[in-house]
């Protein structure tokens, strides 16, 4: 019971921090000042995120140090939680990772909407993400490849972060029209380039942690254990991602700019769009979820 609390609330830190970092940062990129009265949906959403990160952390916190100490009523004695933060990287992550987002939450009820707001929530959102190394297989690894290995996993980490993060926000917005079709359009042209920038930053770091998870030389018996199948069914939702990804860069995104400006109905590429980001949305949140399955299992390298 305690080995699901731990996968489940990996799930719920991972959604918020994409959320924390991906969302601001879409913003900052995508509207001027002038668009802010049409983002007030925004600044709830990020502190909904901050709030599941901060409680998600303390109470993985709790979790983790209930499987390691045998039981839950040892986990929330002071010697036991004092042990796990001060004495190993794992919990002074997940403590950095609770603060972080709860200085983001103080900034999102202080601060009104807009670049600075964004700009704060986005650097702590970077902290959030980048804290996810350090609870995962990139911190374990030993010898003179660690670092690569660590700098590889915390790139990898703010890369997914920045993808996820942005569509979700990009979700939002369709969602809610909460802006003219001509700045949604905008919005989305600009998400191109972002969104390809952290596709080619996931597969060089993903190459790179699979060198030290995996290892080439156990490549063609990847399917022969747990930890393998569920890469195996990243790879197969991360591809299907792409493929919608495309669709909306290459396909959908140009018809919703003829249409405006030609000056024709844009509702049915709108719905299309819509469409698409939530399907997208949804495949991003399963592969948040195999990922915090296979951070609770041994890779084959180290079997």
């Amino acid at each position: 019971m305690l080995e699901v609390a731990v996968i489940a609330l990996r799930w719920l830190q991972y959604g918020g921090g994409v959320v924390l970092l991906g969302a601001p940062l879409f913003l900052l990129y995508s509207f001027k000042d002038a668009d802010a009265p049409n983002l007030e949906w925004s600044r709830p959403t990020l502190r909904l995120a901050a709030i599941i990160v901060a409680l998600g952390s303390l109470a993985a916190l709790v979790a983790q140090t209930a499987v390691m100490a045998g039981s839950l009523s040892e986990a929330v004695k002071p010697a036991s939680l004092s042990f796990m933060v001060t004495g190993t990287a794992l919990g002074m992550a997940m403590v950095v990772r609770a603060a972080a987002a709860l200085l983001g939450l103080v900034a999102l009820v202080a601060l009104k909407p807009g670049r600075a707001l964004w700009s704060v929530t986005a650097a702590l959102g970077l902290i959030v993400a980048a804290s996810f190394a350090w609870t995962g297989h990139g911190a374990a690894t030993e010898g003179p490849g660690g670092p690569i290995h660590l700098v590889a996993n915390i790139i990898h980490a703010v890369a997914a972060a920045l993808w996820l993060g942005a569509l979700a926000a990009l979700t939002a917005l369709l969602l809610r029209r909460a802006g003219p079709d001509l700045a949604i359009h905008r919005a989305l042209h600009g998400f191109a380039g972002l969104g390809t920038l952290a596709v080619l930053m996931l597969v060089l770091t993903g190459l790179v942690n699979s060198w030290f998870l995996i290892g080439p030389e156990r490549v063609a018996s990847i399917a022969g254990n747990l930890y393998g199948q569920l890469l195996v069914a990243k790879l197969v939702l991360f591809g299907l991602m792409l493929a919608l990804a495309a669709s909306n860069r290459f396909r959908l995104t140009p018809t919703l700019g003829s249409a405006l400006e030609t000056g024709q109905p844009s509702v049915a590429a709108m719905s299309a769009l819509r469409r698409s980001l939530l399907v997208e949305t949804g495949l991003g949140l399963a592969l948040i979820g195999v990922v915090a399955v296979m951070g609770t299992l041994p890779p084959p390298a180290s079997l």
